[in-house]
């Protein structure tokens, strides 16, 4: 159990740091872009873009980081190391405000959009009004805990 305790927190490191990276740019530089686009072709790559990240490397990346967060935490309580607090604390950081706010405010989000034709009313209203607003601010949620996250798992792989 001793070697594979380090092995599993950086495996996680990597699922954090990928997870982190993907989160921050659509914060800092996709959203924005999209944004200025006119609503119509905002809402259809927005649209083309929720349907082509449902690809293999990014279930590994996301649910891959949430089966080690789960796996590292039942880990943990078992073991005496002192990186157990560090991964106890980045596990839930990132089931919580991660997994969690994805599929709670995210994923709803991005469904409601899906259902609409982007160049209808409703659709430009949503993207304007609501969409482009409260999804970023989500995301920015998932970026900050995603960062803390990889931050927690960095600090017990070093004490492990």
């Amino acid at each position: 159990m001793a070697g594979l305790f380090p092995f599993l927190i950086f495996s996680a490191v990597i699922g954090a740091g990928i997870n982190a990276g993907l989160f921050f740019i659509f914060s800092v530089c996709i959203m924005g872009a999209l944004g200025r686009l006119p609503a119509e072709q905002g809402v259809a790559a927005m649209q083309s873009i929720n349907v082509v990240i449902l690809n293999p490397w990014f279930m590994l990346a996301f649910f891959g980081t949430t089966l080690l967060s789960l796996v590292l935490v039942a880990v943990a309580f078992f073991t005496g190391s002192p990186a157990r607090l560090y991964v106890i604390a980045g596990s839930l950081l990132f089931l919580v405000g991660t997994i969690m706010v994805t599929m709670v405010f995210n994923v709803p989000m991005n469904n409601a959009l899906e259902a609409l034709q982007p160049q209808s009313e409703e659709a430009v209203r949503l993207w304007s009004s609501t969409y482009l607003i409260d999804w970023v601010r989500w995301n920015h949620v998932r970026t900050l805990s995603s960062i803390g996250t990889l931050g927690c798992f960095v600090m017990a792989f070093r004490v492990a």
